[in-house]
């Protein structure tokens, strides 16, 4: 028999082994074959997420891949939070955004986790997505730059979730924006350098 302290350290494990499966799927790749667009990480940035998948110029695999990098953040951990409760939600959707930015079936080249962020949020606490929805959108209607948008939107969040008192909510967020700024570092220059490639522009 197990006793409360193992099964807290086997719910935990669970979360940390599901989240991060859950995170390493890469539909981008997977989705780029379906089309018959072959391997996109051949194209663009070299990236598996919507973005550089936006860049075949495929609508529909670009969505389906938003989509599905939104969702494999959201399922694990909004089941953690409805079997176990938020501290293992949160667990899991830091496994899950680890694993999309780290897959190991890809040597641990993944994805720069921003629609996993956003589907993290989803999953723990919804009222971050409408504040991410905002700033993306208005920054990437006015510039053209996903990775701006993404930037800035990742920026906000923990600012907005601290100033509505979901105070663990603004600490997870704002390790996870950390990383996100740690795996845009080459976005980063090409924005101060004016060569990043704005959203909707093929790329060979």
């Amino acid at each position: 028999m197990f006793d409360a302290a193992s099964l807290n350290i086997l719910a935990l494990l669970a979360c940390i082994a599901g989240g991060y499966l859950s995170g390493t799927i890469p539909f981008g790749l997977l989705l780029g074959y379906v089309f018959g667009l072959g391997d996109i990480r051949k194209i663009g940035s070299g990236n598996i997420g919507a973005t550089n998948a936006l860049r075949t110029g495929n609508k529909a695999m670009a969505a389906l891949t938003l989509l599905g990098d939104v969702l494999k953040g959201t399922v694990p951990v909004a089941l953690a939070l409805a079997i176990l409760g938020p501290v293992y939600a949160a667990v899991a959707g830091v496994a899950a955004f680890l694993g999309h930015l780290f897959p190991v079936w890809l040597g641990f080249k993944g994805g720069k986790g921003v629609a996993t962020y956003l589907g993290v949020l989803l999953g723990i606490a919804p009222i971050g997505v409408v504040v991410f929805a905002i700033i993306w959108l208005s920054v990437a209607y006015l510039t053209r730059f996903s990775s701006l948008a993404a930037l800035l939107a990742t920026l906000i969040v923990p600012i907005a979730y601290y100033v509505l008192d979901y105070h663990t909510a603004a600490l997870l967020t704002a390790i996870l924006t950390v990383v996100v700024y740690i795996r845009h570092h080459a976005n980063i220059r090409r924005l101060l350098s004016g060569s990043e490639p704005k959203i909707g522009a093929k790329t060979t």
